[in-house]
């Protein structure tokens, strides 16, 4: 075998289609243009997204922007300072709070956050804490116990 013997497999390599070269070669006349029309034109080339003047699907959508978590989670969120409603001494639930009108919905998980203080000792049960607000409230004598959404303790 030799160098000048070596050869690519056939149909490998392909000639490129040499268009508007006279009617013998089968591309001439419209050029694989097709008849009349701004794609037969020269330069006849929209730009991505060009509906022929029809306004483009692209304008047509809302403009939504960002990021959205569809695995988010939606909390009822209870500030520190608004369990000092409850008497000394009591036991806080998430429906407890949901009666005294401090949570609109219990769809949702409570979250108890640290924003003020509290004045006296609760048990407070609900489906999450924050680190500030647990030392807060056991600071204050009181003690944290967290349940899962259905009610029982983790």
């Amino acid at each position: 075998m030799r160098q000048n013997d070596i050869a690519p497999p056939p149909s490998s390599r392909k000639e490129r289609k040499r268009v508007g070269r006279g009617n013998a070669s089968g591309h001439g006349t419209y050029a694989g243009r097709g008849l009349n029309g701004q794609k037969s034109r020269s330069g006849g080339k929209m730009r991505p997204g060009f509906e022929g003047g029809q306004l483009p699907l692209i304008k047509r959508l809302p403009r939504k922007r960002g990021f959205v978590n569809i695995f988010r989670k939606e909390y009822s969120i209870v500030n520190v300072a608004k369990l000092n409603a409850f008497a000394e001494g009591s036991e806080v639930t998430p429906e407890k709070l949901h009666a005294a009108g401090l949570v609109k919905t219990l769809k949702h998980p409570v979250k108890i956050l640290a924003n003020g203080e509290v004045g006296h000792a609760i048990t407070v049960k609900a489906n999450k804490f924050s680190t500030a607000a647990k030392t807060k409230i056991e600071a204050a004598g009181g003690k944290v116990e967290e349940v899962d959404h259905a009610g029982q303790a983790k």
